[in-house]
């Protein structure tokens, strides 16, 4: 009798509660990405926030994330070295839930924004080496997402230099801001919508089948950004000018115009991050199942049973409610001091280039992506807007999220494989 039809059953119940444990990590540590600068910015408040995510990742999560997926995360080894072996696939799959979640937990209690990805992949890459040898791992493939540290935050960083310097002259800078607000505002809500709308087809729900072309999403996302900026001019009517604050720049109803369109862009946010990243939970835990199920199969994707998105959706809302604050602050406050204005250019900037990401195959962190943008944002204002003591924080925890996933998911291998085997 094989191990995996001894202890098949057991395989599911530290499948099931590990993949739990992995998606409250992403609760816990990502979803700032969404919410950090809504926050951050004072156009919602934490509790407002935490409504608007546990809705909307769950929904992402649950609607969005996908009926199949790829067994092995990033294609960083071939299934077809584990065919033999099949139970060295769930020890590994097992270890690399356990080592990214715990990696995750150690980053959100200490406030530190990692990518959840980059902690999957990392104990992934841990797991093949101790498993199959060095030889097993694509480390071109590693390396390609390696290069995504440099390249996404660059991106994001320079497109919300040039957005917020965009807002600065046209609207700061003018002779009446609220009048300038009013007129080029509908523009930058055009603009948000397109983004969000090109990041939720192309990201959100390429996983639910609906496979459409790179043009006809471009359609859609025009036509969406056209509608939401319809919405959003009927919205900004309602806001009054007032007088000027102590802020150096223009009026609080410049800003509020701002904070209506933070609101769009932390929903559609959190949903488009909720449909991509549940599979970083899900996709392990769906190839144990999957193995344990065929009673050893090792299959190149995995069926993800509706149970188990539900499963990874509630997750994600459970880590949120109990350890987002956290890695929300140093999003939203730590790294230089946001207001809407400021807010709506980086989320705006982090949506473009996961776009960008998505239309040219380039690998991206949401997480380093908005960290990123809302350093353009900080540059934009001069080097003494940047909290630098934080940005060298986040930096270094950066760099130990592979080594870290991957050292506990070696020994996280050899500890269930003394276990079981």
């Amino acid at each position: 009798m094989s191990i995996i039809a001894q202890h098949g059953e057991v395989f599911i119940i530290l499948a099931c509660l590990f993949g739990f444990f992995m998606a409250w990590g992403v609760g816990a540590n990502d979803v700032a990405n969404a919410m950090g600068t809504s926050v951050g910015s004072r156009a919602i408040t934490i509790k407002q926030a935490i409504i608007i995510a546990v809705i909307f990742e769950f929904l992402g999560a649950w609607l969005a994330g996908g009926e199949v997926t790829n067994t092995i995360r990033k294609g960083i080894i071939d299934p077809e070295l584990l065919r033999d072996d099949p139970q060295l696939l769930v020890y590994g799959m097992l270890a690399a839930l356990l080592a990214a979640a715990t990696w995750l937990l150690v980053a959100s209690m200490k406030g530190w924004p990692v990518s959840t990805t980059h902690s999957i992949v990392g104990a992934i890459v841990g797991f093949a080496v101790a498993g199959l040898g060095a030889a097993a791992v694509d480390w071109g493939a590693v390396g390609t997402i390696a290069a995504s540290w440099v390249v996404s935050p660059l991106l994001s960083g320079t497109i919300a230099f040039t957005l917020f310097k965009s807002v600065q002259h046209l609207i700061f800078e003018a002779q009446d801001p609220f009048a300038a607000a009013k007129r080029y505002v509908p523009m930058y809500i055009f603009l948000v919508g397109f983004a969000v709308t090109m990041v939720t087809l192309t990201k959100g729900l390429k996983h639910v089948g609906l496979d459409l072309s790179f043009g006809t999403s471009l359609l859609l996302a025009i036509l969406a950004g056209l509608l939401i900026a319809a919405l959003g001019v009927f919205m900004e009517r309602r806001v009054k000018a007032s007088s000027r604050q102590a802020d150096q720049f223009g009026f609080s109803g410049v800003e509020r115009v701002f904070g209506v369109l933070m609101i769009f862009t932390a929903c559609a946010m959190a949903f488009a991050h909720g449909s991509n990243d549940v599979a970083n939970a899900v996709g392990p835990l769906a190839a144990v199942i999957s193995v344990v199920q065929t009673g050893g199969k090792v299959e190149g994707a995995a069926l993800v049973p509706w149970w188990v998105l539900v499963l990874g959706g509630g997750g994600i809302v459970v880590g949120l409610v109990t350890y987002g604050h956290k890695v929300i602050a140093t999003v939203g406050t730590g790294i230089t001091e946001l207001t809407p204005s400021r807010g709506f250019a980086a989320t705006l900037a982090a949506a473009t280039t996961v776009v960008l990401a998505s239309g040219t195959g380039l690998p991206s962190s949401t997480t380093h992506t908005l960290v990123g943008a809302v350093l353009g944002v900080g540059l934009a204002r001069g080097m003494a807007a940047l909290n630098l003591r934080v940005i060298g924080t986040i930096a270094m925890s950066w760099l130990i999220t592979l080594p870290a996933g991957a050292g506990l998911a070696i020994l996280f291998f050899f500890t269930l494989k003394g276990m079981f085997g």
